[in-house]
């Protein structure tokens, strides 16, 4: 018997790897000589570089750069096989970085994920995976942008304030001082939403007040990055504001896309490519996914659902261990799980749910064995 176990992390409880382990330590208690392969995954947004190494044997590296509201913090990135570097911009600009009374979307900077590019650069990479998710920021990436080499000037040649606010005073954009050595780096950006940087869908309207936006500043901070993208169509001969994603991250996608050219891809497919989940699932009798909720919304671009799309095309069977399921969970079991299980045994407080997260997945993990192990004898 071969199984799978593709889960993703288990928020502000496990990491996938952990995931992983507790549900291979559980299924192995039944079946002992079972072929078990661990194979963490992630959705591009917190957790992606830990999957990624843990999947690759790559390196994690250790930063400091520019946080979110200019102070320095401890940041991450990951160096995998192939020259290939792995970032999650909430390592360096996220919401986790600024105490909730200290959130202020109008000022806030992505310049530590500029930061972020750069070490990937100096250490050779020829592809940058970029997730993007969890931000604190509504600069369109300005702040990035600043950090690789561009001048975003008002009309005094000044260069501009950090934050999406000083954005509307820019007069123009020099793209002379941009490291050259972008041009030769391919750059995939790991999103899951589709929103486009401006308008009722865009970043500042539906995410800037999670960041601390007023409605007064939502809409400052929209108009701010209509007047950036008017800037950058004009400057670089395109309009890049509706496409689907470039609203993520507060506007992050806009910068990546229209200046280092990037790619879109869903992040659990690209996860589940450079972690080899295809190749793991050859010859496999069963997957086993889960995170730590899920519901309807989790057919919009979340782990488990991505990791059975993939299983059902390799034609096998797909399992869901979840800490709690919401409305409509069933609705996945047309997107390929076949059943989805949660942990708790009983009421309990989340917080005793989170720090007995791994003894649970290992219960269930047995308990789910133990009726496959019938359902084979059965046959």
């Amino acid at each position: 018997m071969k199984v799978v176990i593709a889960p993703d992390s288990f928020k502000e409880s496990l990491s996938a790897a952990e995931v992983a382990a507790a549900i291979a330590r559980g299924w192995a208690q039944v079946f002992p000589d079972a072929q078990i392969v661990l194979q963490p995954m992630a959705d591009g947004g917190e957790g992606t570089v830990d999957a990624l190494l843990a999947a690759t044997g790559g390196e994690r590296r250790e930063c400091q750069v520019r946080g979110p509201m200019g102070t320095p913090v401890a940041a991450h990135w990951g160096w995998l096989p192939g020259r290939t570097a792995v970032i999650e911009m909430a390592a360096a600009s996220g919401l986790h970085w600024v105490p909730r009374e200290q959130r202020d979307a109008t000022r806030a900077t992505t310049y530590g994920t500029g930061e972020l590019i750069g070490q990937a650069l100096d250490a050779g990479a020829v592809r940058i995976i970029l997730g993007l998710g969890g931000s604190a920021t509504n600069d369109g990436g300005a702040g990035l942008l600043q950090a690789l080499g561009v001048c975003l000037l008002d009309d005094q040649g000044r260069e501009l304030a950090p934050g999406g606010a000083a954005l509307a005073g820019l007069a123009r954009l020099d793209l002379s001082g941009l490291d050259a050595r972008l041009q030769g780096v391919q750059v995939d950006v790991a999103a899951d939403v589709d929103n486009p940087l401006c308008g009722m869908q865009g970043a500042s309207q539906v995410f800037g007040p999670q960041k601390g936006a007023n409605p007064t500043q939502v809409e400052q901070l929209d108009a701010a990055l209509n007047h950036y993208a008017h800037i950058a169509a004009e400057t670089l001969g395109e309009d890049h504001r509706q496409y689907p994603g470039v609203g993520a991250a507060g506007g992050l996608g806009f910068a990546v896309r229209a200046f280092l050219q990037a790619g879109f891809r869903p992040g659990v497919e690209l996860v589940a490519e450079v972690s080899g989940l295809a190749q793991a699932l050859e010859g496999a009798d069963l997957v086993i996914t889960g995170e730590g909720r899920l519901d309807a919304q989790s057919l919009h671009g979340k782990t488990p659902v991505g990791v059975a799309r993939i299983a059902q095309a390799a034609g096998v069977p797909v399992i869901a261990l979840v800490g709690s399921l919401g409305e409509d969970y069933q609705k996945l079991y047309e997107a390929g799980i076949e059943a989805a299980f949660s942990l708790a045994p009983g009421p309990m407080s989340l917080q005793a749910a989170l720090d007995g997260a791994a003894g649970e997945l290992q219960a269930r993990a047995s308990d789910i064995a133990r009726l496959w192990r019938l359902a084979q004898s059965a046959r």
